[in-house]
């Protein structure tokens, strides 16, 4: 079965989203100079002609972190475009196996319906072919720029990319309505609790938008605050503590019925502090 079409929405007349046929979202932001492309998807299916379509200014490619569904497309790109934060080099090497990739299908959405052909996966590419990407780190793409800011929790590496001049932050998995920080290689929750109060001072008051890289994309402007304040309901046990499993790993979400868009957490009980 062929690999659907990725498909697109404008978010801003400079942002435009992309949709992936595993669910997740990438995001191209146009300056004047130059474009950025935020995230790659899973590496299945490519969509290089795609950007390639949308600008044809000269492209950086900026990751949030090193997990499959947001990593795995840079190798389509020159990899001196290609920027990423090393700290999640220990995941990115697992991730970006093409065993791992096959064997992670069945996770992903409508791909794990289909036989996805040898020719739809995009080649291995090691993390040391990119640039490093970390806090501080700031792109002038011509009338907007794309700010950088580290977030450890769902992964050590994890960053957050604002563009002050749109209003906008993109959280990557880093804060969303459905956290993961219950894999062994996430970080304990009080670390993560910490990262989110660090975060929301660091960005507060210059942001109006909270775009998200799955579901519909859109985030409530709260969403980090909420997060934090679920952390403290969490580590004082006041919190749903629903059972959950993915991919045999055990975990509890903090709140059972969470609302789209809004906060929540996915913990491991015994990894707390």
């Amino acid at each position: 079965m062929a690999v659907p079409e990725f498909r697109t929405e404008k978010v801003t007349d400079r942002i435009t989203r992309i949709f992936a046929h595993s669910g997740e979202l990438m995001y191209l932001v146009e300056g004047e100079e130059k474009a950025a492309l935020l995230d790659t998807g899973s590496g299945i299916g490519f969509f290089r002609p795609l950007v390639e379509s949308l600008t044809d200014k000269p492209l950086i490619v900026l990751i949030t972190h090193g997990h499959v569904d947001h990593a795995m497309g840079a190798s389509e790109f020159p990899s001196g475009c290609v920027y990423i934060n090393k700290e999640d080099a220990y995941i990115y090497e697992q991730h970006s196996t093409h065993a791992f990739r096959k064997a992670g299908l069945s996770m992903m959405g409508p791909a794990g319906e289909a036989v996805v052909p040898e020719e739809d996966f995009t080649p291995e590419r090691p993390i040391s072919d990119f640039n490093d990407l970390k806090e501080g780190d700031r792109f002038d793409l011509g009338g907007v720029s794309v700010e950088m800011f580290a977030c450890p929790g769902h992964t050590k590496g994890s960053l957050v990319m604002l563009l002050p001049e749109e209003r906008v932050v993109l959280l990557g998995d880093a804060c969303n309505s459905f956290t993961f920080v219950f894999q062994d290689y996430s970080t304990t929750l009080s670390v993560f609790r910490d990262s989110l109060i660090r975060l929301n001072g660091l960005l507060e008051g210059r942001y109006d938008r909270v775009l998200a890289s799955h579901g519909d994309g859109e985030l409530v402007k709260d969403v980090i605050a909420e997060n934090i304040a679920l952390c403290g309901r969490i580590l004082a046990g006041e919190d749903d503590a629903a059972p959950m499993e993915f991919m045999g790993a055990s975990g509890r979400v903090g709140i059972a019925r969470g609302e789209p868009g809004h906060g929540n957490i996915v913990y491991d009980p015994a990894r707390l502090c």
